[in-house]
């Protein structure tokens, strides 16, 4: 595993090892904390079905709140993910509704045969809900879940989510609840950014939605990536370059509604910008989709790329390759 170091740039600091779990929220930005743990304490109050469980992982997947909350709820597994979604699918056999949390990492490769057999197979009513998806660790590949949605998306009866900040989280808790069947969540835990509520949005499960319209380029985004998308249109606008942002939070099933209407309009370069590898992800779901639709708009992919990613403050990373803001921007700007 080779450590990136950050060289000191004028007027900044040397960026130190803490960086490697810094938060994502840019210095300013408006953050809330741990908007889960808080949203599926209030989903819980109404929902005497509701149990919590985790594998060692509790503080640092905002659970510890829950557990706080409702004690007697709160199932701590020990370091033993296998354990922790097999205990899962009983509990939903039983007429619970287990939200278990780990890392991504944890659930997409310790523990997926588990989660493919005695979940999704047997369509149990588990919602697993999943802290540092792609690459918002620089801990390195062992930490890193770049591949996660690839995985999870090949699942049957599995339903991907991948939010993009703590308003978006706070409002889909409820809605993974009333819907029936598995969920694979990815979580921003901690201090989480605050984007959407600037932009009347309202989460539905399996709809994309447009954040902004412009008609020089489509950025297609999810997760953390529809904030740097939007936070990349300030950059474009200021060259004129007019960028429209479609968040797509639902991964599986794919909006393919909206995802055509909107590549469709002519004149419009397209981008798919995602915290995942190039292999399996929403990039690859979308031109599968314009392929066989019969839309073919010129297209970009912005991804990690499909190698084992180094360990690194998290700018530094970002930067090198290709997921941040300034990054998003110049990326857009050279295929224009």
């Amino acid at each position: 595993m080779k450590t990136v170091r950050s060289a000191p740039q004028p007027g900044k600091p040397r960026l130190t090892t803490s960086a490697m779990i810094a938060s994502i929220a840019a210095e300013g930005q408006k953050t809330k904390p741990a908007p889960f743990g808080h949203a599926l304490v209030e989903l819980a109050r109404s929902r005497p079905d509701v149990v919590g469980m985790t594998a060692d992982l509790g503080k640092y997947t905002d659970l510890h709140i829950f557990a706080k909350e409702f004690p007697d709820r709160y199932y701590q597994m020990g370091m033993a993910e296998q354990l922790l979604f097999g205990a899962a699918s009983g509990l939903a056999a039983e007429g619970f509704m287990p939200f278990a949390t780990t890392y991504a990492v944890f659930a997409s490769r310790r523990a997926y045969d588990f989660i493919h057999q005695t979940i999704a197979e047997e369509d149990r009513n588990v919602k697993i809900v999943c802290a540092l998806p792609g690459l918002t660790t620089g801990y390195g590949p062992s930490h890193q879940a770049a591949e996660d949605l690839a995985l999870f998306r090949a699942m049957p009866n599995m339903t991907v989510i991948d939010p993009c900040d703590a308003h978006e989280i706070e409002q889909l808790v409820p809605v993974i609840a009333a819907h029936q069947g598995p969920v694979y969540m990815r979580l921003l835990r901690g201090q989480v950014p605050v984007v959407l509520d600037e932009y009347d949005y309202k989460f539905e499960l399996g709809k994309a939605k447009l954040i902004r319209d412009g008609k020089d380029v489509l950025i297609i985004s999810s997760g953390i990536m529809t904030m740097r998308a939007i936070e990349a249109f300030q950059t474009l606008k200021n060259d004129r370059v007019d960028a429209a942002v479609l968040h797509v939070p639902t991964i599986k099933p794919l909006d393919a509604k909206t995802i055509l209407r909107e590549a469709g309009k002519s004149g419009r370069l397209v981008v798919v910008a995602e915290n995942h590898t190039t292999i399996g992800g929403l990039g690859e779901a979308v031109a599968a989709l314009l392929m066989r639709s019969g839309v073919h708009p010129p297209f970009r992919q912005i991804a990690l790329p499909d190698e084992f990613l180094d360990a690194g403050a998290l700018p530094t990373l970002h930067d090198r390759y290709g997921i941040s803001t300034a990054e998003v921007a110049r990326q857009i700007k050279q295929w224009l």
